[in-house]
């Protein structure tokens, strides 16, 4: 029975229903008959349009469209670490924040500007106490007969039990003066120290408290960084040490000449810090007033070498100061010649060999010279209140 044919002589054939999942194709009724593959069929041209292509239909069962696959990367390029991941990263001392990137070797002539801040800061850090230790002595002899005359009232005047004012200053009475004039430098570590925590002032806390000679600020940070601590422990090791040796030295120099010394330590163990890493090459940020302290310690062991020390945690294990301050000089030497990175052995190196520089020569060419400068200030001083007396009258 031939296929019944339409436009253009076409045999035309009838359209499969489409099938669902796999179930096979269903029989058709007798009205005609279908063909044995359901899933398709296929045309061929004949006459004028033989130009037309064959169809071919298949069916979608039994076939998958590919997936794209996704090109994997070579093994030598998947092995290669990123380039910031391959430099490894420099190691972090506990006693000191993590540094900010710097980049760049400073050169030498940046070392100029500190030198010069070192020694006019010195210079006028002896200046003031000399003129502090004239207004104190001239304030003292002032106040001498009010001084009486307030202890009499408090003799004869009632005392309040309780009283928290009172409870201070008999605790304030009782310090040595070196303890009343560490109790100030102290109370400023302790300040910093909370700055320190604050997640806003990192960034300022960074830029003027810590020493670095690659900074962007060279001069603040050799006086400021005396007072800076990051570590809980690093500050009550260095406040104790403070508090140990407060009232040998303030009893060696006063008050007034102990501060100079001290602050001007600061600054200078800074500056030997500043030399020795551009020297190295190693630029980390330091902060502590271990060099200061360091100055205090070799002072009173320059001064006082048979005096007996002792650890706080080992109280039965006796020395000497001169033995200690050897040892001390010793270990600092040795962690600057190898690159023990921990502490700053520069600085410390610096601090102890200006303390015993000072109390051999700095005292008689510093101290026992600044007769002009009391003079000149007396003068200037009995002058404006001559001065100032005239015009009053």
């Amino acid at each position: 029975m031939a296929a019944p044919r339409g436009r253009a002589g076409l045999r035309q054939f009838p359209r499969p229903r489409p099938q669902d999942g796999c179930r096979p194709p269903r029989k058709r009724s007798a009205g005609g008959e279908a063909p044995k593959m359901a899933w398709w069929c296929w045309a061929r041209a004949a006459g004028p349009r033989a130009h037309r292509l064959t169809v071919l239909l298949e069916p979608r069962r039994g076939f998958r469209r590919a997936r794209p696959r996704t090109e994997e990367p070579p093994p030598a390029a998947a092995a290669e670490p990123p380039a910031a991941e391959a430099r490894p990263a420099p190691p972090r001392r506990s006693l000191c924040p993590p540094p900010p990137a710097r980049a760049g070797r400073p050169p030498a002539r940046r070392l100029v500007r500190p030198l010069l801040f070192a020694v006019g800061f010195t210079g006028t850090a002896f200046g003031a106490a000399a003129i502090w230790q004239y207004e104190a002595l001239k304030a003292r002899v002032q106040t001498y007969f009010e001084g009486a005359r307030a202890d009499w009232l408090d003799r004869i005047r009632p005392q309040k039990r309780g009283d928290f004012r009172k409870q201070v200053n008999s605790w304030w009475n009782n310090l040595t003066e070196g303890q009343r004039t560490v109790t100030g430098i102290i109370a400023a570590n302790v300040f910093v120290f909370c700055l320190w925590r604050l997640p806003g002032m990192r960034r300022i806390m960074f830029t003027y408290f810590t020493s670095d000679p690659s900074s962007r600020a060279l001069c603040s940070p050799m006086l400021l960084s005396t007072f800076s601590h990051f570590s809980l422990f690093h500050m009550a090791a260095n406040m104790y040490v403070l508090w140990s040796f407060s009232s040998s030295i303030v009893s060696l120099l006063g008050c007034e000449q102990f501060i100079a010394v001290y602050l001007s330590a600061g600054v200078v163990s800074t500056f030997v810090s500043y030399v020795a890493k551009m020297a190295t090459g190693k630029f980390e940020p330091s902060l502590g007033a271990s060099g200061a302290i360091m100055t205090v310690l070799a002072a009173v062991c320059t001064k006082m070498p048979e005096a007996k020390l002792a650890i706080i945690f080992l109280p039965m294990f006796t020395f000497t100061a001169g033995s200690a301050l050897k040892a001390i000089i010793a270990f600092d030497t040795a962690g600057l010649a190898l690159g023990w990175r921990f502490f700053d052995h520069a600085a410390h190196l610096g601090g102890a060999l200006f303390g015993m520089w000072y109390v051999t020569y700095g005292h008689e060419l510093i101290w026992k010279n600044r007769e002009p400068l009391v003079k000149a200030w007396h003068e200037m001083r009995t002058k404006n209140t001559g001065k100032g007396g005239g015009r009053s009258n």
